[in-house]
């Protein structure tokens, strides 16, 4: 298993889809996961620390978890079928120790961000599913998105 952090929610274009993006924490690999637009909001709103003022599912089931004295130790990502990412919640406390729930990939990920949960993926999931970016193309798209956030229209208007 190789621990990784989320990155981010992004858009996929043109079908606006929304992509969860993972990367490994010790290495040099992507793992972009389709999910709902619920769960996106889910994993944005725990990324940029918004509180709503009604408790999201997510959010019940951290309370959840406080409330009955467990811990959400661990996300696995587990395995990919036919496109389809599966997922466990390792889960601890008194009586859980090490009991295993299984879970999508997205809600998964939105619970970890909340309690602070590590993250983690099977080797094999990472190599049929992961996309590798070395440091210095990394470096190059950091540079072009800076770009892209300072250029505006009329930068390209001819005189």
């Amino acid at each position: 298993m190789r621990e990784l952090d989320v990155i981010g929610v992004r858009v996929e274009m043109p079908s606006n889809q929304p992509i969860v993006l993972l990367r490994e924490v010790t290495g040099e690999r992507y793992l972009p996961i389709w999910i709902g637009a619920v769960e996106a909001t889910a994993i944005a709103f725990a990324q940029q620390g918004v509180t709503p003022p009604r408790p999201l599912t997510h959010d019940l089931m951290k309370d959840l978890l406080e409330a009955t004295g467990t811990e959400l130790t661990e996300v696995r990502i587990t395995e990919v079928k036919d496109g389809v990412f599966y997922a466990a919640l390792v889960l601890g406390g008194s009586t859980q120790e090490g009991t295993e729930v299984s879970a999508r990939p997205s809600d998964s990920i939105a619970l970890a961000l909340r309690t602070g949960a590590r993250i983690v993926c099977a080797e094999e999931v990472l190599d049929e599913a992961g996309l590798a970016v070395p440091a210095e193309q990394e470096d190059e798209v950091e540079r072009f998105r800076e770009f892209l956030d300072q250029v505006t229209p009329e930068d390209f208007e001819t005189q």
